[in-house]
């Protein structure tokens, strides 16, 4: 047995609240049993559904076996990590490179702080950051693909 909680439309309250789109949490639907039983087991069978489907159509192929003598002409890490490996890959001290690599972690930690004190949430209202925001997103996808290219034309992506 639940129990619904039914909204007083009359109340005047309550009719302000909903007219600016708040008070919906109030008088929703409750999550036992509706949710927690018909909804949640579908998402997590489907998700399931969806990885075992892709496992069969896609499988993962195993490459060569492993040569320990052998180091490949252009080794390549997974694709998160393909700016941090162009750093390290055209900065001509390794010393210096590694630095550089501190400082992604350190740029990350001072997002937060950046306009912190500016009370909207709106991106476009919110200069500074957006403009940290949008230059560290395309300076990351620059690098990414400088990594995917030969040395010699890392830096220029190959355009001049």
């Amino acid at each position: 047995m639940h129990i619904l909680k039914k909204p007083d439309l009359s109340d005047p309250k309550l009719r302000e609240k909903l007219s600016k789109g708040m008070g919906h949490n109030y008088y929703g639907e409750p999550a036992w049993p509706n949710d927690l039983l018909y909804i949640f087991p579908v998402v997590i069978l489907g998700t399931i559904a969806c990885v075992v489907g892709l496992a069969v159509l896609d499988p993962a192929m195993l490459g060569d076996k492993a040569d320990p003598f052998a180091t490949p002409l252009e080794i390549l890490p997974e694709w998160y990590l393909y700016p941090v490996f162009q750093i390290l890959r055209v900065v001509p001290n390794k010393l210096l490179g590694i630095a550089l690599q501190t400082l992604v972690p350190l740029g990350l930690m001072l997002i937060p702080f950046i306009e912190n004190v500016n009370k909207f949430q709106n991106p476009f209202r919110r200069p500074i950051a957006m403009t940290a925001f949008l230059f560290g997103t395309i300076f990351t996808i620059y690098l990414g693909i400088g990594a995917c290219l030969p040395i010699d034309k890392s830096l220029t992506l190959g355009l001049f």
